[in-house]
């Protein structure tokens, strides 16, 4: 019996991580070079949640980088949707991440010369999209900000800016859900209602989360974690 082509699609991982390696000049470290990831292996299925976690300096970071293709591997490759990225150049994996990645920042990453409405259009403009302005101002919405459209940056407290930064994740509806330590900047009161919009968003729209977090609750909440530690898988 044949197999669909929806069912070997649903066979390829989000994510697939392979021997992933990352070395920096340092001329104290031996053989002047440190070690930030060592030998990587992991996989991530389509529409599942995973997290990453480890101490502060263990590589979370580093590593979730690689995965957006936001920096090069020293070895190794990552593929998403069986797409090897660093077989790309820089131009390539720029429009990759347009089109599967949405990628949220514990910094927020909002840029200031723009309002809410403005930060949450602009990757459906990048798309050329002609519903841009009405698309962000649904989604400001879903996330409680349809109020607050037209208010810049520094006029909203840290919770409402990484609601805007959701919005803005989700806004293009990307496949796959990136997130840095999304409530490392906030209180805990804020923090768990940012954690509960973003679990809640990414049910909806059946999209691949993988987030970094040093916070065992959240962490929880995902299908999976794996955890770093000096560089490797512990």
């Amino acid at each position: 019996m044949p197999v669909s082509a929806t069912a070997v699609a649903a066979a390829i991982p989000a994510i697939e991580v392979l021997q992933l390696s990352k070395h920096v000049a340092d001329a104290s470290a031996p053989a002047g070079r440190l070690t930030i990831l060592d030998g990587i292996d992991f996989t991530v299925a389509a529409g599942t949640t995973l997290a990453i976690v480890g101490a502060s300096g263990s590589g979370k970071s580093t590593l979730l980088g690689l995965l957006a293709g936001l920096d090069t591997p020293s070895e190794g490759s990552v593929r998403l949707d069986g797409e090897d990225i660093y077989a790309l150049d820089e131009d390539g994996r720029a429009l990759l991440r347009k089109r599967k990645l949405g990628f949220v920042f514990q910094s927020f990453q909002l840029l200031g010369h723009l309002n809410a409405l403005e930060n949450v259009m602009l990757p459906l403009e990048l798309r050329g999209d002609a519903r841009a302005r009405e698309k962000a101002t649904e989604m400001l919405g879903r996330v409680g900000l349809g109020s607050r459209l037209k208010h810049s940056p520094k006029y909203l407290s840290g919770g409402e800016q990484q609601r805007v930064a959701l919005a803005r994740a989700f806004v293009t509806e990307p496949p796959l859900l990136l997130a840095d330590e999304p409530t490392g900047s906030l209180d805990a009161a804020t923090g768990e209602a940012v954690i509960e919009l973003m679990f809640e968003l990414n049910r909806e729209r059946g999209s691949t989360l993988v987030l970094v977090t040093h916070d065992n609750a959240m962490a929880a909440r995902c299908q999976r974690t794996i955890t770093i530690a000096a560089g490797r898988l512990a």
